[in-house]
This record gives C-alpha cells, sequence and structure tokens, in this order.
C-alpha cells in the first residue's frame, strides 16, 4: 500500500527538458473546464489580480495502487503532497497576491471532487481529460503503465490572461507551493 502523505527520500530528480520554455507571455486560450466543485472556469477570462495554476499527473486514492514504476519516473510522485502544500499556504499565496489558485490535471471531475473533499482542498481543482489546455499551449505531457497520456508537472502563474512565469521542472513537489509563495512575494504585482 502506498503511503500518499510522504514522498520517498529516493525519487528521481526530473531535468528541464526546455518543453516549457515558450511558455512566458503566452496568452492563456479560451477554454472552459469542469471544476471539482461542478462549476465551470474559463482559463481565457479568469479576471483580474494573478492566479497559480499547478498542473500535476494524477492524484492517488487511498486503496488504489499507484500506476506500475510510478516512483521511478522523474516528477511524477508526490501529487497529493504538492496540493496539501498548496492547501497549507493557501492564505499567503493570496496574501502574496495570488486573487486564485487551481490545481489542474487529466482526471475526470468526480474524481477531483473527491480528492478536493479528501484533502480538505480551499480551492477548486480543474479537470482536462481531453488535454485541451495541452493543445492551446504545447503543454509537456508523459505516459505512464496504464496511462497513455499525463500532464508533467509545472506551474504556471497567470497574469492578465498571460502566463507572467513558469514553474518547470517542479521538485521537490511537497514544498513547491512555499516556492511559488517565495517568488510571488518577491515579484509584487502591479495592484500591490
Amino acid at each position: 500500500m502506498t503511503d500518499f502523505t510522504a514522498l520517498p527520500a529516493d525519487l528521481p530528480v526530473p531535468e528541464d527538458d526546455g518543453a516549457a520554455r515558450h511558455l512566458p507571455g503566452a496568452a492563456l486560450p479560451a477554454l472552459t473546464l469542469t471544476a471539482s466543485d461542478r462549476s465551470r472556469v474559463d482559463l481565457g477570462e479568469l479576471g483580474p489580480g494573478r492566479t497559480v495554476l499547478y498542473l500535476y499527473p494524477l492524484t492517488g486514492r487511498p486503496g488504489v495502487d499507484l500506476p506500475r514504476g510510478w516512483d521511478e519516473i522523474p516528477g511524477a510522485r508526490g501529487c497529493s503532497t504538492e496540493a496539501c502544500d498548496f492547501r497549507d499556504h493557501f492564505a499567503e499565496l493570496r496574501e502574496a497576491g495570488a486573487s486564485r489558485v487551481f490545481g489542474l490535471s487529466s482526471q475526470e471531475p468526480d474524481y477531483q471532487a473527491e480528492v478536493a473533499g479528501r484533502l480538505r482542498l480551499p480551492f477548486v481543482m480543474l479537470s482536462d481529460p481531453g488535454f485541451a489546455l495541452a493543445a492551446a499551449l504545447g503543454l509537456p505531457t508523459f505516459a505512464a503503465s496504464g496511462h497513455e497520456r499525463l500532464y508533467k508537472r509545472l506551474t504556471l502563474v497567470i497574469d492578465d490572461g498571460r502566463v507572467e512565469h513558469v514553474f518547470y521542472p517542479v521538485f521537490p513537489p511537497d514544498t513547491h507551493a512555499r516556492q511559488v509563495l517565495a517568488w510571488l512575494r518577491g515579484h509584487p504585482g502591479r495592484g500591490r
């Protein structure tokens, strides 16, 4: 049985393969996704202020094994711990200028709703099972046992409808929200 609350000490570190280099300055597409609370979020109409959008491959569930070889794939393991780090630092992220925080994966809305409830997330998770955002922005993906395609872990800081900053690769995921928080504090937005 896998413990989703802790990361193994010997996880492989992902290397920057350049797959996100083109993203700074990119406009977010008019793309409406279903959220874990069943609302619909249009990424092209996020509103004023900064949005933190973190993408991840898949969140495990207690009692369900992760894909075979998951821990050996650089950057794959740690989705639950990453979500919990964003949960635990959500108020600080807001104080540092993030008007909105979203998690996004290719998992279905019902799966995302279960995760958001179980982990007590104060923000919604977006579902993109068709990889529409990947197609629109040229986002990096990978395959794993039982999954033809999954999002690689990355985080976008979006301001005024455009990607202002990209975190890629993301490691370690269990402290990533704190990395984003430090960046926000070091780069106050126009309205701060």
